[in-house]
């Protein structure tokens, strides 16, 4: 099988995250694989490790996203492929990442490609879809089982809380969703390995893309944190008084109705 795995380099929300002008101080943040790619990475491995086959893991970024797929190969992926838009796009979106990775894909024979759910900086969920309308490809998103017999696929879909049960067919592209598996955690021997491994570098140019093919189609106007959340208020008195009370502060004080 030809797998391949779409990861982004995100934020690491457990560190502290400063925000400076509407924009935030990549300087001062710490950057992981995002977490929902991290399940795409083991599903990956455990798909090749039945059926056989490669696989690749492929990200769009800047120089800073090879620590990232680096963490990946350790992991036991086995190439690594990073599409650097340092120098080519000032500002992308998803649309710029799905028409990218449509070129990287373009002519290469593809069986399965993973991606996480969404990504937990921006959390649109849109790239993998997105990519799967342009390559013509079937897709499931917030898979949480994925069963492959030949050319068909078997697939356990989180649906809000309860499971439906998708069957269809490769080459396909699914999203991976937490209780999909348990991700590893690379080992020292994987360490050692993936220094060796093959992480090639591409640009725009190599895909036969400008800049104009990629321009974003949305702007980000502003980001800010949110207001401190403010103590909560105990209702006193018997029932009636406390709906009382309840609706005249949602209508009077928080204006929801």
């Amino acid at each position: 099988m030809n797998i391949y795995v779409l990861l982004k380099k995100t934020f690491d929300t457990e560190e502290k995250i400063s925000v400076s002008g509407g924009r935030i101080e990549d300087d001062a943040a710490e950057f992981i694989i995002n977490p929902y790619d991290e399940y795409a990475v083991e599903e990956a491995i455990n798909q090749r490790d039945a059926h056989g086959g490669e696989i690749t893991v492929v990200t769009v970024g800047d120089e800073g996203s090879e620590k990232q797929l680096r963490t990946a190969l350790a992991m036991g992926v086995d190439k690594a492929v990073l599409i650097n838009t340092e120098e080519d796009v000032e500002e992308g979106d998803q649309f710029t990442t799905a028409k990218i990775l449509e070129a990287f894909f373009e002519g290469k024979e593809v069986d399965l490609i993973l991606a996480g759910n969404v990504a937990i900086d921006e959390a649109s969920g849109q790239v993998g879809p997105r990519l799967a309308e342009l390559l013509g490809f079937p897709y499931v998103s917030t898979i949480t089982s994925l069963k492959i017999d030949g050319d068909s696929a078997v697939i356990e879909k989180d649906v809000e809380g309860d499971v439906e049960i998708v069957e269809t067919s490769l080459p396909l592209l699914v999203t991976c969703q937490q209780g999909l598996n348990e991700p590893r955690y690379p080992s020292l021997p994987g360490i050692m390995k993936a220094k060796k491994k093959p992480l090639d570098e591409l640009e725009l140019d190599d895909l036969d893309l400008d800049e104009d093919d990629v321009e974003p189609k949305t702007k980000t106007i502003d980001i800010f944190l949110p207001p401190e959340k403010e103590s909560g208020r105990v209702l006193e008195g018997d029932i009636a008084d406390q709906v009382k009370e309840l609706v005249s502060l949602l209508k009077n004080d928080k204006k929801v109705l």
